[in-house]
């Protein structure tokens, strides 16, 4: 409750939750370190992998050089020892790698340099595991872990061994200095890459608060404010679509107004008389009494006439205003004509007709026409001309009455076609000004226009233009699904 009486009173609604803005920076920022932290561990593999395999292809040379002086030169010594001393002294080891012969059941002799751990015992135990099998351990060390690869070899019944010492932590220390530079770019990146997340998401929901508080602001006594369109991006298609929904929405309430205050006024009329004969009536005159009646029930039918009127002009915006369904353009012409002779003693006359099939409600057409008849015989005399007529070009349908009137002064032609709007009105016209403003709404349900051509040498002519498609005639024997069933409902539409 204590939200909703903010909002009525002006104040900014409550948040719930964190904002979009902090939320598409977290985002980013997440996927920013989840890239970062996948990259380095993947850089971390593959160059620990390298580094194993270095580590493993300089123990095999070393190795192999060692078995290739056993060939070449092995038989110029007479025992084990001095054969592996001799090749010891030879040699000269990688900074992270060791040489150590063994023979005559320990450690002898070790490269220039050479690191076998602290703890000599450790070392010992270690070898003695390793040198009859040919095999490889590693040994924890306070310096570094050590890696031990020994290569048996066996002369004049002795048994000795070349042990190949590598340094693992020296071996991988570029790579710790690697991944700690990697680390420390890294997180300037996350620092660097969230920081523009915010800045630019901030910049591209501004568009998005001032949508915010500018839906805030409108109430339905101010509908003017429109949103300031810049760029070309999804933002700004959804600002002109917020921006073309208040337009509609200023349309609407502005015509509802107008359709209010227009209505009110014109009802203020009847319902004054109405009162005014029921204050004044002296019910003990019979004769008064049926006089005042037969005044009042004129007014009544008359004020019904004019609300039917604006029902049906309220009504002209709903989807189900007009049904269309195929109808022959000359069958609706001539009928139409046959109808409006009763309207009036004017010459009748039947303009070209297009005899071809359409889609349009044929009651509501015939409403509109029979609408420009009567106000065409309104503003004729017994003697002049009022004719109907229709055409087709294959896009727009176009269905007139024309007659050799006085024609619309030019300062009426846009007054006309508002409700209530009337030019010069006959001395025995009882109308209200809704007959164009239904006519224009019955064109605008089927997408098309009424407009006012002059007629020559003088006279009107108004126009209904209907842009439609032709369609096949059906069979008569037959009936399509959506059709109904008997003739009288499908001249009826829905509304």
């Amino acid at each position: 409750m204590a939200t909703t009486d903010a909002t009525a009173n002006g104040a900014r609604p409550e948040r719930s939750g964190l904002s979009v803005r902090v939320r598409i920076t977290a985002v980013v920022a997440l996927l920013t370190f989840l890239a970062l932290t996948s990259a380095g561990l993947i850089v971390y593999a593959i160059e620990s992998q390298r580094i194993d395999q270095e580590i493993s292809d300089r123990v095999a040379n070393q190795l192999d050089e060692f078995t290739k002086f056993q060939e070449e030169d092995g038989s110029a010594y007479a025992t084990v020892g001095q054969l592996l001393d001799a090749f010891l002294r030879g040699e000269v080891p990688a900074d992270d790698t060791a040489l150590v012969t063994w023979y005559d059941g320990g450690l002898r002799e070790k490269s220039f340099g050479g690191y076998i751990g602290e703890d000599e015992d450790a070392f010992q135990r270690a070898a003695n595991e390793i040198v009859e099998s040919n095999g490889t351990t590693r040994i924890d060390d306070p310096k570094d872990d050590l890696i031990l690869t020994a290569q048996t070899v066996e002369m004049g019944g002795e048994t000795g061994a070349l042990i190949v010492v590598t340094y693992y932590g020296d071996a991988r220390a570029g790579l710790r200095d690697t991944m700690q530079t990697y680390l420390v770019v890294a997180l300037l990146s996350l620092l660097v890459i969230t920081a523009f997340a915010g800045a630019q998401s901030g910049r591209l929901l501004a568009p998005l608060r001032t949508l915010r508080e500018t839906a805030d602001e409108i109430n339905d006594s101010d509908l003017s404010r429109r949103l300031p369109e810049t760029g070309n991006d999804d933002i700004t298609a959804l600002t002109r679509t917020f921006n073309r929904m208040l337009e509609r929405l200023e349309s609407a309430f502005v015509g509802q107004r107008q359709f209010l205050d227009d209505a009110g006024h014109e009802l203020k009329t009847p319902l004054t008389v109405l009162r005014g004969h029921l204050e004044l009536l002296d019910v003990g005159s019979p004769a008064e009494i049926a006089e005042t009646r037969e005044l009042l029930l004129d007014e009544v039918d008359r004020m019904s006439r004019l609300v039917g009127e604006l029902i049906l002009l309220a009504k002209s915006d709903r989807p189900d205003f007009v049904t269309p369904r195929p109808v022959d353009l000359t069958g609706i012409t001539v009928d139409t004509l046959a109808k409006a002779r009763g309207l009036g003693d004017r010459v009748w006359t039947l303009d070209e007709t297009a005899s071809v099939t359409v889609p349009l409600d044929e009651q509501r057409v015939t409403q509109a026409l029979l609408q420009l008849c009567d106000n065409a015989v309104k503003h004729t005399g017994p003697d002049d001309v009022v004719a109907l007529g229709s055409s087709y070009d294959g896009a727009t349908a176009r269905l007139w009455v024309r007659d050799s009137g006085p024609g619309i002064a030019p300062e009426d032609r846009d007054t006309i076609f508002e409700r209530f709007g009337r030019s010069v009105v006959p001395d025995d016209d009882e109308g209200f000004g809704l007959g164009l403003s239904i006519v224009r709404a019955i064109a605008r349900a089927h997408g098309g226009t009424l407009t006012l051509e002059d007629e020559r040498p003088h006279g009107a002519r108004f126009v209904i233009a209907l842009p439609i498609a032709p369609v096949e005639p059906s069979d008569p024997g037959t009936r399509t699904q959506d059709e109904p069933e008997d003739e009288e409902s499908a001249l009826w539409p829905a509304s």
